[in-house]
């Protein structure tokens, strides 16, 4: 019997599974929190950042694989020696400063109080100022990579970040030898060889046809930015479900597993696990909903889908087309909603009742009809991804009275969402790029107010993963396609995947009614974000202002 680990690095944490190849079984899991979680107000030393800053410290990461890894083998109770593969995703866009072997440069002396240093995590976006110039800049020219990413390269990504670190720390950037995506930062740390994942290259680094933007648009962004690429992002590109080396000495000792093993190339976490929901074919639009929303599709021809996050040849699965979008905020906004505007006695009830506030707000939002609130929001909390691409963007709820009561505000935020999705799916219909089932993965299946809400507003079933660990059990998948024990993932993810197909109905009734609450959801989207009022722009800018 032969075995492989999925290690999946999420926001706030990293988990590991050891998982049977030949049918999929999920026998161990562990968890690790990292220990410095997101910092978004100040540095480790107490150094203070600015707003929209989300950093992480990169000595978390390989935590995980001391801690986690060893604890599911245990858990799993199998002997290391049955592990022939090991695979890894990542939250991206998440960038890493590197020197040349590797050493993030907030490990260098003199710079644990240089933000810059650290980990710029997917949610840092304090670079929309360069993702304007970029943007603007690529129109004017009519660079034809543009309309692969729906016309807008996002603040997230690698390229506006790599611009900010630039322009706000030149010393930073002169030190910075690679510029690496963390999904290839920690398989480097496993296997000692760098190995540029197409996924992160294609979706986040701009690279199509083969080819980066050039150095005459670079450098016309600005002069000192004309060889980012030759000098700091290009690398050696590995294919996904590939072999990138070998488990080394060192990562053996950490881990617990046989050195020598198969380490798959790096993939982001929304994408690996596509093979893990068995929704690798054309028109199955695959969304991974925990704190923000990515959603996976193939398609078999290329088009031009306003505002998605990109289109890469072989980005998801080999053969096919493969399309990203997304939200950058879902279930951070719900937590955020519990946990700095719920008052007291929402709290102590939900304790008086052995509930969480999450379960007794669901509860109290579940006895509602649709509209029952008066509310509609924007799920702007966190910026908008797709398919306005623009993270300058804020939260909005419209229609609060003194009547309003917090699981009210609660329902309409679940709302929100959704009908930020239902916006993503229509514009990938209206684009040619047909949906034609819808399939959640992460942690917001296990609500079900949540999923009746999204079949109900998309007016389509909702089918559901049937891992709990979808990106880990995904990476696991293409780590046994890298020990060669099956011959592509879709083989692959047949023998080791798992889905319930059409687990939430939608209700005809409900569904009507949400159509009138996503005419006004639309309404309120294109008025704030698409330029006829700009008020979400100008009260960034003041707070950016009052925090000089």
């Amino acid at each position: 019997m032969t075995f492989v680990i999925g290690v999946d690095f999420g926001t706030l944490s990293g988990r590991a599974v050891v998982v049977r190849v030949s049918d999929g079984a999920e026998v161990g899991t562990a968890t690790h929190d990292y220990p410095h979680g997101v910092l978004d107000r100040a540095l480790p030393d107490g150094t203070p950042l600015g707003p929209d800053w989300a950093l992480q410290v990169p000595s978390d990461y390989v935590d995980v694989l001391r801690t986690a890894v060893p604890a599911a083998i245990r858990d799993a109770g199998i002997d290391p020696a049955e592990v022939i593969g090991i695979g890894t995703d990542f939250t991206a866009c998440t960038m890493v400063p590197t020197t040349a072997d590797g050493t993030p440069l907030n490990e260098v002396d003199g710079n644990a109080s240089d933000p810059h240093a650290y980990v710029k995590l997917w949610k840092h976006h304090a670079a929309q100022p360069q993702a304007d110039r970029i943007n603007a800049l690529a129109a004017k020219r009519g660079e034809p990579w543009l309309a692969r990413y729906g016309g807008l390269i996002s603040s997230e990504w690698e390229f506006a970040k790599g611009l900010q670190l630039l322009e706000e720390a030149p010393a930073t950037y002169a030190a910075t030898e690679h510029w690496v995506e963390a999904a290839d930062w920690i398989v480097w740390q496993l296997c000692g060889t760098y190995v540029r994942n197409a996924c992160t290259a294609g979706y986040k680094g701009i690279f199509q046809d083969g080819t980066y933007p050039t150095r005459e648009f670079l450098a016309e962004l600005n002069p000192d930015f004309a060889d980012f690429v030759a000098d700091k992002l290009e690398h050696e590109i590995g294919q996904l479900g590939a072999v990138a080396g070998r488990l080394t000495a060192e990562a053996a000792a950490w881990t617990g597993l046989p050195e020598g093993i198969v380490v798959a190339v790096g993939n982001v976490d929304a994408h690996v696990t596509s093979p893990a929901a068995q929704s690798t074919e054309p028109g199955q639009m695959l969304a991974i909903m925990g704190t923000s929303t990515c959603h996976i599709m193939n398609g078999e021809v290329l088009r031009e889908v306003p505002g998605m996050c990109g289109v890469v040849e072989g980005g998801v699965t080999p053969g096919l087309w493969g399309y990203e979008a997304g939200q950058s905020g879902v279930g951070d906004i719900f937590n955020w909603f519990v946990t700095h505007s719920v008052p007291a006695s929402v709290t102590e009830e939900a304790a008086a009742r052995g509930l969480s506030v999450h379960e007794l707000l669901t509860e109290k939002a579940s006895a509602q009809a649709v509209g029952e609130h008066g509310l509609v929001a924007l799920d702007w909390h966190s910026g908008n991804r797709s398919v306005l691409v623009d993270h300058e963007l804020s939260g909005l709820v419209v229609g609060l009275t003194l009547a309003t009561r917090p699981e009210d505000v609660y329902r309409a935020l679940i709302e929100a969402t959704a009908f930020g999705a239902r916006t993503i799916v229509d514009t990938f219909n209206e684009a040619g790029v047909p949906v034609r089932e819808f399939v959640v993965a992460g942690g917001l299946l296990k609500n079900p107010l949540v999923m009746q809400i999204y079949a109900d507003v998309l007016d389509i079933p909702i089918s559901v993963i049937r891992s709990a660990q979808g990106p880990a059990l995904g990476s696991a998948i293409h780590a046994a396609v890298a020990a060669g024990a099956y011959p592509d993932i879709h083989a692959a993810s047949a023998a080791m995947g798992g889905v319930e197909r059409a687990a939430h109905e939608p209700d005809p009734e409900r569904a009507a009614a949400y159509r009138e609450l996503y005419a006004e959801y639309r309404t309120l989207h294109d008025y704030f974000g698409r330029g006829a009022n700009e008020v979400m722009r100008r009260l960034k800018a003041i707070r950016r202002e009052a925090h000089r």
